[in-house]
């Protein structure tokens, strides 16, 4: 089944940088609306950016100045660049396609999820 793959995570201090990218793991014809979701230890999945066809990018509060998202190096691909990072941004980041446009768009929504750890 075709799904969200995610790269890019790491550990960094506070105030470092990090780029998640996302990409799909197989081929389809669709094309799809990416987000980046962030859940930290013991904490709920909430959402961080998303990059729109139609309303462009988007991001929560607590990232804006911090993060920018951008389209990656190809279609269904989608950047996290992220900076001046802080500790309560430790966590998993999952990326999550939406809003398929096309036929048989049939793929998993969820990404397995990569690791952001930001000591102090």
């Amino acid at each position: 089944q075709v799904r969200p793959v995610e790269s890019g995570g790491g550990s960094v201090e506070t105030g470092g940088s990090l780029s998640l990218s996302c990409a799909l793991s197989g081929f389809t014809e669709c094309d799809f609306d990416m987000a980046w979701f962030h859940q930290p230890p013991g904490g709920e999945r909430d959402f961080v950016a998303t990059l729109t066809r139609y309303a462009g990018g988007l991001l929560a509060d607590s990232v804006k100045g911090r993060f920018t998202i951008s389209q990656g190096n190809g279609k269904n691909t989608v950047d996290l660049q992220m900076n001046s990072l802080k500790p309560e941004d430790t966590g998993i980041y999952y990326c999550k396609v939406y809003n398929a446009r096309g036929t048989s768009c049939i793929v998993e929504t969820w990404g397995q999820g990569t690791q952001v750890t930001v000591s102090s």
